[in-house]
């Protein structure tokens, strides 16, 4: 599946903060919703080390889970209702 970059009417509404939706925040949360096959959507931080991130990409990639890039993890963190970094986001199903 195709990755996407968020617009920025994305980020001006918040629409990847997602109050009403359940969602995991963080690496290994991530790869263990994406493993369980509870993962609908994933968002990624695009200053994230890739040597971390890249296991979640390929298993994303592998299970047809939209990927979408945040520009940095401070943004994606904030967006999310935490006040810290988050290199990986996931929408669960």
């Amino acid at each position: 599946m195709a990755a996407s970059k968020l617009s920025n009417e994305d980020l001006s509404t918040g629409k990847i903060s997602v109050e009403s939706e359940k969602k995991v925040i963080g690496l290994k949360q991530s790869l263990k919703a994406i493993s369980q096959d509870r993962a609908m959507r994933v968002y990624i931080a695009k200053d994230a080390n890739i040597t971390l991130t890249a296991p979640i990409v390929e298993l994303c990639e592998k299970k047809g889970i939209e990927i979408r890039y945040a520009d940095t993890s401070r943004q994606l963190g904030l967006l999310n209702g935490i006040s810290v970094c988050a290199s990986v986001v996931c929408i669960l199903k």
